[in-house]
């Protein structure tokens, strides 16, 4: 399981929901996105998943880099 992380008021956690690796990485921190926008590709058994913000915000972190290995649950990106 991916332990809980503190995050501030507001800020919505973007997770993966399937492990793998990570592909792409489309966003960095202090990026406006709309949502809907992709954020991150994760590659999964030869098969890339775009990860999509789920509303508009700004990006606050992005937790992984390219070709990092992503449990399923595990936090991606925060938005504020």
């Amino acid at each position: 399981p991916v332990p809980p992380r503190q995050k501030a008021i507001g800020s919505v956690e973007v997770r993966t929901h399937l492990p793998g690796n990570v592909y792409a990485v489309l966003c960095a921190a202090g990026d406006r996105v709309n949502k809907g926008d992709t954020l991150i590709i994760v590659e999964a058994m030869k098969m890339e998943s775009p990860i999509y913000a789920p509303e508009n915000g700004v990006v606050q972190s992005v937790d992984v880099a390219k070709g990092q290995t992503v449990n399923s649950g595990q936090v991606l990106v925060v938005l504020a």
